[in-house]
């Protein structure tokens, strides 16, 4: 189960957003703001935050821009959602760090596979397990494929 924060001002579709991701499993929460993102985002460690390009005051691309800057959260993946129809919209927001692009009205069961997607990418604990139980397998002495091509190569 992923934390996600989804940040819109929509109010209507960031509590929809939120619901999809919470019956596909995940914990989620949501903000309107990017002054209440930040409000969020200085008590809770979210895996993965879902923003809108297009906020009042400070748009998305601000908070994205100050999420690379900082120590704690340049490496928290980001999917912007945005109604802007512009390929220059996409390419700042890659530009400036975000993993996807979603435009809206998006599809919901699209938005739970990239989230599930970035989700897998980012997971920092799970690829350490991973490569925790390859060490220990080989340290075990474990027959491993890969260990026997290994071998042979020598």
């Amino acid at each position: 189960m992923a934390h996600v924060l989804v940040v819109d001002d929509d109010d209507i579709l960031a509590e929809y957003t939120a619901r999809l991701l919470i019956d596909a499993g995940h914990a989620c929460g949501w903000v309107t703001s990017v002054r209440d993102a930040r409000l969020v985002l200085a008590r809770r460690n979210p895996d993965l935050l879902l923003l809108d390009q297009n906020l009042p005051g400070e748009n998305g691309s601000v908070l994205l821009r100050w999420l690379r800057q900082s120590p704690r959260f340049f490496n928290l993946p980001v999917i912007m959602l945005t109604a802007s129809l512009g390929a220059p919209d996409e390419d700042v927001a890659y530009y400036n760090g975000a993993q996807d692009y979603i435009r809206k009205p998006f599809d919901d069961r699209m938005l739970i596979q990239r989230v599930d997607r970035i989700l897998r990418k980012h997971d920092p604990g799970r690829r350490h397990a991973t490569l925790d139980q390859a060490v220990r397998a080989q340290v075990d002495g474990t027959p491993r494929p890969h260990a026997a091509v290994a071998m042979r190569m020598l």
